[in-house]
């Protein structure tokens, strides 16, 4: 190739590369709607969007403009894993969701898909447990949501519903000879 036309070659795809990091949105401000948009899509009741919700939990660089509140106390003063079904990653989501919404100022229109999303949540890491105990995992992920939908904190679980779906959790493991 003449010199002359790598030069211009080198110097065209030199333009072309400086033009689109001018206009790439890496260097463009976040609007408050494109926020809203990537909040939902990490906010709804799907596998799907609480796998791309991780997914950007695990690497928050690409979304550091966006300014997400991650802070999270997981499950409140409620036990984040109850008889070791282990819910702190759902109430990780449900307090990513509830930060975000109330500093975002769309928090009350929100938070019935927000709670919803948290349960479906619990249920799926539920699904994870044997028959023998899922029972009784089922039963927190219903007590838990509903201290979160009827009071918007996990502080409203009650030991004793704790202590009633241990019960059920022993009971269950002994029928199905796991406990003696």
């Amino acid at each position: 190739m003449p010199r002359r036309l790598a030069t211009l070659l080198a110097s065209g795809a030199l333009a072309l590369l400086v033009a689109l990091g001018a206009a790439s949105p890496a260097t463009a401000a976040v609007t408050p709607t494109q926020k809203l948009t990537v909040l939902s899509g990490w906010t709804q009741t799907s596998a799907t969007s609480y796998a791309a919700w991780n997914s950007a939990r695990l690497d928050r660089a690409p979304w550091a403009e966006y300014a997400f509140d991650w802070s999270t106390d997981y499950c409140s003063s409620s036990p984040d894993n109850p008889l070791g079904f282990r819910f702190e990653l759902s109430c990780y989501r449900h307090d990513f969701g509830y930060r975000n919404y109330k500093a975002m100022g769309q928090f009350p229109a929100n938070k019935p898909r927000l709670d919803s999303a948290f349960y479906e949540d619990l249920k799926r890491v539920c699904a994870t447990y044997n028959s023998v105990v899922r029972p009784a995992c089922l039963s927190l992920a219903w007590t838990y949501y509903q201290a979160v939908s009827l009071f918007g904190s996990l502080a409203a679980v009650d030991p004793a519903d704790i202590e009633r779906a241990a019960a059920m959790k022993a009971e269950a493991e002994r029928r199905a000879g796991l406990r003696a």
